[in-house]
């Protein structure tokens, strides 16, 4: 149903286009990891994705859960609550591997969280956690890395502008992109895993930002 609803909204608040690498392949049981920049952007990368035919589980926080309405479509759907800080916390990966034993592809944002930043400007993945790479070890699924830019042109920064700027997103139409890249292979120590899946969704994103030509703090 997320991915129904994303494909029918996000048109209306941006211009969604997608783009994917020669070697893109999204097999079932993949780990998608996406960067993670506005409370947008999760929407915009399933309604990607949906154009792609692929309908993810997400890993995402708990508060979720208690949104009515939201949260049991979300507990119906199988897609999996974090609860951070908590004893609860391990229990999330062992949710996440059933869901790619079963075949099903797994969207999951590896920064943790949101940035702090007030602009709207696009900029590199922050640090990412250790749940990835332990997940894929777990596993053996494949990683494939994905972009997106634009999100934070529908919504950023204080309460007040996130609100504004979905009220204004039907008449701007900014334009949003996702880009999907190749798997990646995963090899050395937990930091060098790590380092290599945020450089390769570090990649995928400055594609993504590269489409729309918009003004980015490329670093890493």
């Amino acid at each position: 149903m997320l991915s129904r609803i994303a494909h029918v909204l996000v048109p209306v608040f941006g211009r969604l286009s997608v783009t994917t690498d020669p070697g893109a392949d999204l097999a079932p049981g993949s780990i998608i990891a996406a960067n993670h920049t506005s409370l947008a952007d999760p929407a915009i990368v399933i309604a990607a994705l949906h154009r792609l035919g692929v309908e993810p589980v997400i890993m995402a926080t708990a508060g979720l859960w208690r949104v009515p309405l939201l949260g049991r479509s979300l507990h119906r759907e199988g897609h999996v609550p974090v609860h951070r800080g908590e004893r609860r916390a391990s229990a999330a990966l062992d949710l996440a591997a059933q869901a790619l034993e079963q075949g099903r592809h797994l969207l999951i944002y590896a920064e943790g969280g949101l940035p702090r930043r007030k602009d709207a400007a696009e900029a590199a993945p922050g640090d990412f956690r250790t749940g990835l790479v332990r997940l894929a070890e777990r596993t053996g699924a494949p990683v494939v890395p994905v972009g997106q830019a634009g999100a934070r042109r529908v919504t950023s920064g204080s309460t007040i502008k996130q609100i504004a700027g979905l009220a204004t997103a039907p008449l701007r139409r900014p334009g949003l992109h996702v880009h999907v890249g190749a798997p990646i292979a995963l090899t050395g120590d937990s930091t060098v895993r790590t380092a290599l899946a945020r450089t390769a969704v570090t990649d995928a994103w400055r594609t993504a930002a590269a489409q729309l030509a918009e003004p980015a703090t490329l670093a890493a």
